[in-house]
C-alpha cells in the first residue's frame, strides 16, 4: 500500500444543514477522477477503509475528497435524518465539481445511502459504496436496495463478507459490482482468526477500488 507524505489541505463547505469540511488527498500526478467520499452515521473520515483510499487512489490518478458531514463538525454524537444528510451532501458538491474532474460519489454505511440516493440529480460519474447497510442487523424484511439499484450510475459495493447490515449473499442482481472482504464486519474489520489480516482486508478494498477507478471512462 502506497502513502502520501504531504499535508492534506482542508476547506469548510457552508451548506443548508450547516457547515460542513472537506479535506483534500490530491491526485500525485494528472488526475482523471476525484473520489468525494463521507462516513457513516457512527464514525468519521478518521474510518481505516477512507484513510486507506485517501492515501492510495492518488497515486493512481485519483484526488480525493474526503467529507465530513455538517453534524461530524459540530460535534453532535448522532447523525441526523437521511433528508439532512442529503441537504449537506448536496452543499458540498459546488466544491467539487470546481475541480473541473468526473466526480465518483462515495460513502459508507450511511453516506453510502446519501451518496445512491443523490447520484443522478448531482451529475455524479459513479458511486462507490462501503459497507451499504441493506437492512438494519436482524431487520432483511427492512431492505434498503431500492435506493442501491436506483443510483442510476455504475455502482461498486464494497462489503465485508460478514456484515450484519447484509452480507453480500444478500444482495440483489443488479448492474453494479461488488467486491468482498473475506470475514469483514460493518467496519471491515476481521476477527484475529481469520485467514487474512486486517492489512490484507485494507488491500482488497483499495486494490478494488483502484481497479474499478481505472475502468471508468476508458
Amino acid at each position: 500500500m502506497t502513502h502520501e507524505t504531504h499535508t492534506p489541505q482542508t476547506e469548510t463547505v457552508e451548506t443548508d444543514a450547516g457547515t460542513a469540511r472537506i479535506t483534500w488527498h490530491p491526485a500525485k500526478r494528472k488526475a482523471r477522477l476525484l473520489l468525494a467520499v463521507s462516513h457513516g452515521a457512527g464514525g468519521g473520515i478518521e474510518a481505516p477503509d477512507l484513510q486507506a483510499l485517501a492515501a492510495t487512489l492518488p497515486a493512481h490518478g485519483v484526488s480525493v475528497a474526503l467529507v465530513e458531514q455538517p453534524w461530524r463538525v459540530a460535534g453532535k454524537k448522532l447523525a441526523p435524518a437521511p433528508k439532512t444528510l442529503d441537504v449537506g451532501w448536496r452543499g458540498i458538491w459546488p466544491a467539487l465539481e470546481k475541480k473541473g474532474l468526473p466526480v465518483i460519489s462515495g460513502g459508507r454505511s450511511a453516506g453510502a445511502r446519501v451518496a445512491c440516493r443523490t447520484a443522478t440529480e448531482l451529475g455524479a460519474a459513479a458511486v462507490l459504496a462501503l459497507s451499504f447497510p441493506l437492512h438494519p442487523p436482524g431487520r432483511p424484511e427492512k431492505s434498503r436496495a431500492d435506493e442501491l439499484l436506483g443510483a442510476g450510475v455504475p455502482t461498486l459495493v464494497v462489503q465485508g463478507g460478514n456484515d450484519p447490515f447484509g452480507k453480500p449473499a444478500e444482495f440483489p442482481e443488479g448492474t453494479y459490482e461488488l467486491v468482498e472482504v473475506p470475514f469483514g464486519d460493518h467496519g471491515f474489520k476481521v476477527p484475529k482468526k481469520a485467514e487474512l489480516s486486517q492489512d490484507e482486508a485494507m488491500t482488497v478494498i483499495t486494490d478494488g477500488v483502484t481497479r474499478w477507478a481505472g475502468m471508468l471512462g476508458a
